[in-house]
């Protein structure tokens, strides 16, 4: 199958969030999986008997298994590839080709997790070891160590200042402020004095620098490009799509100012024939704020060494000229552990037009970015209107 086949070949035609915040200790993963998954299905005007393809994380062992037996599928097509935040974006990419390759008809990508419930259980989950670990030695306060070991060489590399990253987070929380079902919808706006005085967490990180934690889950129902025409909801078209990883650990990480998401975002602009100009309307992964910086030069948005500059003076604020995370990111809107699905149902919503206060006018190309581990994973992808096809 050729780049140019899978070109808006298959569409994004439901998407949902579940509860999101806090939901208590009497919910778990697997619940808000299903929950936006029913949501997402009867935004597409579809139920589980349509779905033969499903592709889920949501807590515990082999979760595809337990998904799919909480909901009643019997899937032709099962995926559960876990490579950390960026594993629903992969999801998207390997949905299509199996969509367009005739091996299912409409795919299910769920995700569910609940760390701020987790806390408050008489028996929480254990927590698991992660292998190999060469960095254990030294104790490390995983993951904020690893990203403000990253964040400590660009701003020594590129004199990336700590006030450029607070403009980070100050947008994210601007765009958080207009998104009613946000963590952070109903808290104050952030000025760089909140930021740099907030507690440090890894230095220079603070609390401000880093990203909710929260419950929640989400969803994507997906199908081939003819049948999504009829549905019940407008298509989002998958443009293009590539992944790439490069390291686990991030002692490992070839540099600690450049990551895959050069080589993942090079092959998604070339399946869509399009480049960064392009773009209207961008969600990146930011679980800290050197991700939206990192990203927004490894995506070509900048130059490398200029995402701090790039981002002051509200760029990518409401108003600015390159809208970023205007769902108010991981950072501001909701964090459950795993950030990635939340770039996409965001996307899908700016591109119909369905983002009430923060909608991006004339929205029709969409680019998400997922990340996992310490810049680890990363999956880029394109998604535009039908006009875009």
């Amino acid at each position: 199958m050729s780049r140019k086949q899978l070109r808006g070949a298959t569409a994004i035609v439901g998407v949902a969030e579940s509860d999101l915040g806090d939901v208590g200790p009497d919910r778990y993963p697997i619940d808000l999986a299903a929950q936006a998954s029913v949501r997402a299905l009867a935004e597409a005007g579809l139920t589980t008997r349509d779905v033969d393809a499903v592709y889920a994380i949501a807590g515990g062992f082999m979760p595809n298994l337990s998904f799919g037996e909480y909901m009643g599928i019997r899937p032709r097509i099962s995926g559960g590839t876990n490579i950390g935040g960026s594993s629903f974006l992969s999801h998207v990419y390997h949905a299509a080709m199996a969509l367009e390759a005739g091996q299912c008809e409409v795919a299910l990508i769920a995700y569910g997790s609940t760390p701020r419930a987790d806390r408050q259980r008489k028996d929480p989950p254990p927590s698991l070891p992660e292998y190999p670990a060469y960095q254990a030695p030294y104790r490390p306060r995983d993951p904020v160590t690893g990203y403000a070991l990253a964040t400590a060489r660009h701003m020594h590399q590129y004199g990336t200042t700590r006030e450029q990253l607070a403009d980070v987070a100050i947008a994210a929380r601007d765009w958080a402020r207009l998104n009613p079902v946000a963590f952070s919808h109903d808290k104050p706006a952030l000025t760089h004095e909140d930021v740099l005085a907030s507690p440090m967490v890894s230095s220079p990180l603070t609390v401000r620098d880093c990203c909710l934690v929260t419950d929640g889950g989400g969803a994507l129902v997906m199908t081939r490009a003819d049948r999504a025409r009829d549905l019940a909801a407008k298509p989002a078209y998958l443009l293009g799509a590539g992944e790439a990883h490069w390291h686990r650990q991030i002692s490992q990480m070839p540099d600690l100012t450049v990551t895959a998401a050069t080589e993942s975002s090079a092959r998604a602009y070339a399946m869509a024939g399009l480049g960064a100009g392009d773009i209207d309307v961008v969600q990146l992964y930011d679980a800290f704020t050197i991700n939206t910086v990192m990203f927004l030069e490894d995506l070509g948005f900048c130059a490398k060494g200029e995402g701090g500059a790039f981002v002051g003076g509200g760029r990518i604020a409401p108003g600015g000229t390159l809208p970023v995370n205007t769902n108010g990111g991981g950072l501001s809107y909701c964090h459950p552990g795993m950030y990635g699905i939340f770039t996409a149902i965001e996307a899908v919503r700016q591109l119909r037009g369905e983002a009430d206060a923060r909608q991006v006018a004339d929205a029709e190309i969409a680019l998400c970015h997922g990340n996992g581990g310490q810049f680890s994973s990363q999956v880029t992808a394109i998604l535009g209107v039908e006009a875009a096809l």
